[in-house]
């Protein structure tokens, strides 16, 4: 297709958009006082103070000797540019630089070392800068973490009063601020971490999210930050993608369910009037991120559009119900299209279909990589164009404001519509009215006293022992008694860096252990929980400092082993390092070679090995599996891990997470657990309950332990015939029938058994967390609405098919019968 055509069909696109809306109701209810208010502001704009509104520059730009690399534009940078960077901080002996560019991994030692001198000088605004960004080109946002590195809360306050000062002094517009706070208050100095989101997902604790968002609003609102980008739903499908972390785990209703908690958390129930206490929410990565071909971070993903639809959009449907506000976009492709440059789903499935009037915005420079990585547009123009004209609002352009420049050229050629414009820029000053910032642009200190209290720790803690996952407990060797000797081993065992992974402290991580020294490594929460003189420490296997996140030192494996014979346990912590985005790109999904021998060498000391994993995704590990008497999947529980594990393992709290993704055993069985009958391979899936699986994993999605045994019984349906308009309420008695208090996440799955298209092998439709005394029997209610087993034919439209469906919870299951077919004319049920 022509790019003329492409223009000529998002052109018309915007011609019906308000027609289309007409027929759906608004997803958010429009506020008539705030509407009546934007109006009268745009009449009066200028068009550079529009374009202005839909640019966001990153607050490197306004420091006193920023980033070296402001304004240079990555694609044009030379040798001679880097050269003059490098003897203006006198680096020329660590990089000695040649005729050619040097690599992607020596642009970002320099990069991270050059920032390393910059964050110890502390942070000052450039006033000539910020005179420009806000009073030349009229910006409307600034992103990021001055320095890259965590401040704090005051300083954070001292930054962005003046911003907003100058911003209303300028404009009386005030400038709309966000920041990457997606697991708790991660770049705001005592702030609380929650865990990952992969973690949250483990816990199938709805409330604990809700709550986690709620305080991480709070936190970051205590700084007068209004905007984090979160949450994060996209589907982490693939084992070998780097930010797989980041999200609820593989299952689309997982990730749909967490997802509207946390927007709730974050923005309280009201989106028209978000609260003091409360920050916007970011709905990203819109969407099919986590799926791309190679496994690697801001690649091309090939999805249909039936899992595009029924699975990948799921959590941003329920997320614009809850009011999201707004939404960032995917950085990658899907068959061959820039998400930043997708009509279809930018414009027609988001903002047309759902009648949402929120933003969109772009991730980092992603409208650049349009001309510059994907060859769609010949320069930044053509590549604005395409942006704007397909729905973006807010283009994150992080060094450069000749977007406002270029978007002003186009709109006087005609190239980009003024009612895009006009559209886009009521999105923005929305958001900002939304959230109050005419009217308190910047907020007080002392009037949030519980800032990181021990109330918010106490949230965090639980978050943290209910996400761990015990995936291996033979002859019931944990809880282990005190008084025992524990050698304490591998390379994650007293880092905080990796108990947090990205997106802490700073974007890759590496500052954790910098500024987490209040909170306690695996080693120290042992020691604590144990006693010094149980504990030996010997790493074994340690990370490079300063080096790549995969890096590691020579072995020393020798001494762990030797360590061995004073311990009655070993407790060996391996896994990764952190990382975050590209940088986490790998080649080999096994753990590496060194924790691998590092493990076997222990096992051969005859001690009972107990395996802690500490990573990100899942690094394959069947070689040293069995060699485990137990196994937990910490994955990355943040600041209170290493107390959550401590607690646990001592058994003074009991496990209740549960796998939110399918650990893969082989490098080339990466399968998700809502697979095709026909890929059933391997041996029978080994787990708590027998799913009549044939494939070869290590462990099954909703697997997990528990210190004490769950029995399922006396499964019930309300009505065993229904229709798409039926709600059918499922109720099952579990019993504890150990002698421990334990959680159990009751999970309903159900199964098409037969369906115009191969349906999934089965379907995560419902959930519920209950605790249970010992011998304490609960009956659990779940309710399913008939039109939640529809599935997206093969035309691109719902359909719910009469036949039999298979509903399963724990050992039980019941069978249902939908009696009459229904197909959904509009996109959404």
């Amino acid at each position: 297709m022509s790019k003329k055509l492409i223009l000529s069909l998002a052109l018309s696109g915007l011609v019906l958009a308000s027609t289309a809306q007409t027929t759906v109701a608004p997803a958010i209810p429009r506020d008539e006082k705030i509407e009546q208010q934007i109006e009268t502001l745009l009449k009066k704009m200028t068009l550079d103070e529009k374009v202005g509104q839909m640019c966001e520059l990153t607050i490197d730009l306004l420091q006193k000797r920023a980033n070296p690399f402001a304004g240079l534009n990555p694609k044009d940078i030379t040798v001679d540019d880097l050269k003059k960077i490098v003897k203006r901080y006198k680096l020329e002996k660590e990089f000695k630089l040649g005729k050619e560019m040097p690599s992607q991994e020596v642009m970002m030692q320099l990069y991270m070392r050059i920032q390393g001198i910059e964050n110890a000088k502390g942070f000052q605004l450039d006033e000539a800068m910020l005179d420009s960004v806000i009073g030349k080109y009229k910006v409307g946002s600034i992103l990021n973490v001055p320095n890259g590195v965590a401040q704090s809360v005051e300083k954070w306050q001292e930054i962005i009063k003046r911003i907003q000062e100058k911003s209303m002094e300028v404009m009386g517009i005030p400038c709309v601020y966000g920041v990457d706070q997606i697991h708790g208050t991660t770049y705001t100095l005592g702030g609380t971490f929650f865990p990952q989101g992969v973690n949250m997902g483990a816990t199938f604790n709805r409330e604990l999210t809700r709550e986690g968002a709620r305080i991480s609003a709070y936190e970051t609102k205590a700084g007068s930050i209004p905007w984090t980008y979160a949450p994060v739903t996209d589907l982490g499908r693939d084992p070998r993608w780097p930010r797989m972390w980041e999200n609820y785990g593989e299952d689309a209703y997982v990730n749909a369910e967490m997802g509207r908690e946390a927007v709730i958390g974050f923005q309280g129930e009201n989106p028209n009037l978000i609260g003091e206490n409360n920050v916007a929410a970011c709905m990203k990565h819109y969407m099919g991120y986590g799926v791309p071909v190679s496994g690697k971070d801001r690649t091309p993903s090939s999805i249909t559009e039936q899992d595009m639809r029924e699975k990948h959009f799921a959590p941003y449907l329920e997320m614009v119900k809850a009011g999201a506000l707004s939404v960032m976009v995917n950085s990658a492709m899907n068959n061959g299209l820039p998400f930043h440059a997708n009509y279809e789903l930018l414009t027609k499935w988001l903002k047309e279909d759902l009648n949402w009037d929120g933003m969109i915005v772009t991730d980092w420079a992603d409208i650049n990589n349009l001309y510059s990585r994907d060859h769609i547009a010949k320069d930044k123009k053509e590549a604005i164009k395409l942006a704007i004209n397909a729905g973006i609002d807010m283009s994150m352009d992080p060094y450069d404001w000749k977007f406002c420049t270029l978007l002003k050229e186009l709109v006087e050629e005609g190239e980009v519509p003024m009612s895009r414009i006009d559209d886009a820029v009521r999105r923005v000053l929305r958001l900002k009215y939304r959230l109050n910032l005419f009217e308190k642009p910047y907020y007080d200190l002392k009037d949030f006293p519980l800032f990181g209290s021990a109330e918010h720790a106490a949230a965090a803690l639980q978050a943290a022992e209910e996400s761990l996952v015990l995936l291996k407990n033979t002859d019931g060797i944990l809880p282990l008694a005190k008084g025992k000797k524990l050698l304490v081993t591998g390379p994650n065992a007293n880092s905080m860096r990796c108990l947090n992974g990205g997106w802490s402290y700073s974007w890759q991580g590496d500052k954790a252990d910098e500024h987490a020294g209040q909170y306690n490594t695996i080693l120290e929460a042992f020691t604590n929980k144990f006693g010094a003189d149980n504990i030996i420490y010997e790493a074994g296997v340690t990370y490079k400092q300063g080096g790549n996140w995969w890096e590691e030192n020579a072995p020393e494996i020798e001494k762990a082993v030797a360590a061995a014979a004073g311990a009655d346990y070993i407790v060996a912590c391996i896994g990764e390092n952190s990382y975050c985005e590209t940088p986490g790109n790998l080649t080999n999904l096994f753990l590496s070679q060194n924790q691998l021998d590092l493990v076997k060498a222990l096992a051969k000391t005859g001690k009972p090995v107990i395996l802690v994993l500490n990573e990100g995704r899942p690094r394959l590990i069947a070689d040293i599996e069995p060699l485990a008497k137990a196994v937990v999947n910490t994955m990355l529980p943040g600041n209170y891990g290493g107390d959550a594990l401590a607690n646990l393992i001592a058994g003074d709290a009991n496990f209740s997470g549960k796998m939110p993704f399918t650990y893969p055993k082989e490098i080339n069985s990466l399968i998700t657990y809502d697979y095709k009958p026909c890929e059933h391979i391997g041996k029978q899936m080994e787990g708590a309950y027998n799913y009549d699986a044939q494939v070869s994993v290590q462990w099954a999605f909703g697997y997990g332990l528990s210190y004490t045994t769950f029995a399922y019984s006396n499964l019930k349906v309300d009505k065993s015939d229904f229709t798409a308009d039926d709600v059918l309420t499922f109720t099952v008695d579990v019993k504890n029938t150990g002698d421990r208090v334990g959680k159990e996440s009751v999970l309903l799955f159900s199964s098409d058994l037969v369906a115009s298209l191969t349906p999934d092998t089965r379907r995560l439709r419902a959930f519920e967390k209950v605790e249970l005394k010992p011998g304490e029997t609960k009956t659990v209610t779940l309710k399913l609405k008939g039109s939640d087993l529809a599935f997206v034919g093969y035309d691109g439209k719902w359909i719910l098919e009469k036949g039999d469906f298979r509903i399963q919870t724990g050992d039980q299951t019941v069978n249902v019968v939908c009696t009459d077919t229904k197909k959904w004319e509009t996109p959404n049920k």
